[in-house]
């Protein structure tokens, strides 16, 4: 899946000479949590965070002495270094820059223009919608040995079922870097059979836990 699919389109921005006060209103108004700031030509050239205008602007026991404050431009409390995506990027590479960046969101350009922006609530809505966790269904998890074959052998005695597979995810094992886990979500509401046969097949299931099956 690329960041095209996923981004939002209808992007809210700002200019550096727009007042913090400007800009508390519109993500009110909007209510959003980041702005990006951009310039005559729609490149960016700054971002604004619920965060930055916190820190910038001042307490209600404050605000008499400092209210000027709220009428100063967002240049000058902006952040400069943005991190930013093209459509064409892949939505796990994305996901992996705010997880390494910490960030909370990513305008994304195109012939330096700001074209879209994306955020933490976005990439978690597609993660969900790829897993297939918010369809009915259940979570098999097995562990299986870390070499090549392994989800094929799996998903064939899953297939033999005629179970649906929503989604797979792969992971190594922590404990033991030689096997990894397969995690199936699988459109069955009762997985017992599809167990049964992992484990007659000599498979370790790790979930569901369903006594009297044994490993």
């Amino acid at each position: 899946m690329i960041v095209e699919q996923i981004m939002n389109k209808d992007v809210t921005s700002l200019l550096p000479t727009d007042s913090i006060q400007r800009a508390i209103e519109v993500m009110r108004t909007k209510k959003i949590r980041h702005i990006p700031i951009v310039n005559d030509e729609n490149e960016v050239v700054g971002i604004v965070s619920d965060r930055d205008i916190k820190e910038a602007t001042p307490s209600i026991l404050e605000t008499h002495s400092n209210k000027d404050i709220l009428k100063q431009p967002l240049q000058t409390i902006m952040k400069t270094e943005v991190i930013t995506g093209h459509p064409l990027d892949f939505v796990e590479e994305v996901a992996a820059m705010f997880y390494e960046h910490h960030i909370g969101c990513m305008p994304i350009i195109q012939n330096q223009k700001l074209v879209g922006i994306i955020t933490e609530t976005d990439l978690l809505h597609t993660f969900v919608e790829l897993t297939g966790a918010h369809q009915p269904g259940s979570q098999i998890e097995v562990r299986v040995p870390n070499k090549a074959g392994m989800l094929y052998e799996v998903a064939g005695i899953i297939r033999k079922r005629n179970a649906n597979i929503h989604s797979v995810l792969v992971y190594p094992d922590r404990e033991d870097e030689h096997y990894k886990i397969l995690v199936f979500r699988v459109r069955t509401m009762n997985p017992v059979g599809i167990i049964e046969d992992l484990k007659i097949n000599g498979y370790h299931v790790q979930w569901p836990y369903v006594p009297g099956i044994t490993s």
